[in-house]
């Protein structure tokens, strides 16, 4: 295979440790369902899916049907949860693909039972129980009981399970996540005993341990960026790399990039390396930006465009074309996190991992499946 810059790679094998340290976290009944949806964070749904639940998770949630068909497609059996509000096309996809769906109201039970009775199959369903996000779900005893009775009346629809999501689990409001938690169990008492709870997070994994109930949802975390301390030593999963393409020693007083925002101060070694917005790498790091070349931390100069960005290699010495350029990831001894990444663009983790375009081509390393 020829090498394209710039390149993802997935260490699959860090994946897995990462499931793994959960698993040890956890009590010994609460299962972990891994969050795969997004195309896994951009870590690629199938190959994340395949050796997260070879490494103890059992079940995967998505947040469309779509995303969940796919899986299915690849020849995954294990239980899918569709996160997202459905609608009815969507419900019927999802059941004639074996999908659990999240159901919110009576109206949607009934619309689940309509596609079970179409397809012959099954209408698994989890309630979502709106504790305090706002975002779906029902809030009240009462929408509750609406929802079980419109069960009595469905005869292929199945509850499995319920859940809540903490909108501050990460946060500094301790007292509204126990709110919550207290919430879904009060809410959640009148539903059969035997369905599966869930509504820890990944922050919720390593700060609540009393929400861990049957099911921990885990998300960031999984893929090596928990989103708050923790004494696992999780290991991030997605590196980004580039290369150098061009190398060029500069007079004081010349003007780099764009809108000639960037003056330099004395002679500079400058070199131009592979990697711009049009790939993913936020515009919006410009003036901020660090790469790793040779083991050294490099600052980027001028704007990031499109397709390139210059970086200060003063420093840096026998830095030629062709040399590789770590945007995210660890070289030698240095390390550019996906939240210091995220800082330099005004933005959170979670979007850099989502951030890289289809042209940045992805590797898989250390598949196990």
């Amino acid at each position: 295979m020829i090498l394209q810059y710039p390149l993802r790679t997935i260490d699959l094998a860090a994946l897995r440790e990462n499931v793994r340290l959960i698993r040890r976290s956890l009590p010994e009944k609460t299962m972990i369902m891994a969050v795969v949806k997004a195309d896994a964070y951009g870590h690629g749904i199938v190959q994340v899916a395949r050796n997260a639940l070879r490494a103890g998770a059992k079940w995967l949630a998505v947040a469309r049907a779509d995303e969940g068909i796919i899986l299915r497609r690849a020849g995954i059996g294990a239980p899918v949860l569709v996160l997202g509000a459905s609608t009815g096309p969507e419900i019927a996809d999802g059941v004639m693909h074996g999908l659990t769906m999240t159901i919110c109201s009576a109206a949607s039970v009934f619309t689940l039972q309509k596609a079970a009775a179409a397809s012959g199959m099954p209408g698994l369903m989890h309630l979502k129980i709106d504790t305090g996000m706002g975002r779906i779900g029902v809030r009240t005893e009462a929408e509750v009981a609406d929802v079980l009775a419109a069960l009595a009346q469905c005869p292929d629809v199945r509850l499995t399970g319920a859940y809540t999501h903490f909108a501050d689990a990460d946060g500094a409001e301790e007292d509204y996540t126990r709110m919550q938690l207290a919430r879904f169990m009060h809410l959640s008492a009148a539903l059969p005993g035997d369905v599966i709870r869930h509504c820890a997070n990944s922050a919720a994994i390593h700060r609540y341990p009393e929400a861990a109930l049957d099911m921990v949802r885990a998300g960031i975390s999984m893929y090596g960026c928990p989103p708050v301390e923790t004494d696992m030593p999780m290991q991030p999963v997605l590196s980004w790399k580039t290369a150098v393409t061009h190398v060029k020693t500069v007079p004081a007083g010349e003007k780099i990039s764009y809108g000639c925002t960037f003056t330099t101060p004395g002679e500079m070694r400058l070199a131009t390396v592979a990697c711009g917005y049009g790939d993913g790498y936020h515009r919006a790091a410009t003036g901020r930006a660090e790469v790793i070349i040779r083991g050294r931390r490099a600052k980027v100069v001028g704007r990031i465009c499109m397709d390139q960005m210059m970086v200060d290699v003063t420093g840096v010495p026998g830095v030629v074309p062709g040399d590789e350029v770590m945007l995210l990831g660890r070289q030698g001894s240095e390390c550019i996190t996906a939240d210091e990444l995220a800082s330099w663009s005004g933005t959170i983790g979670y979007e850099v991992l989502l951030a890289a375009t289809d042209r940045v081509h992805r590797v898989w390393l250390n598949d196990d499946v």
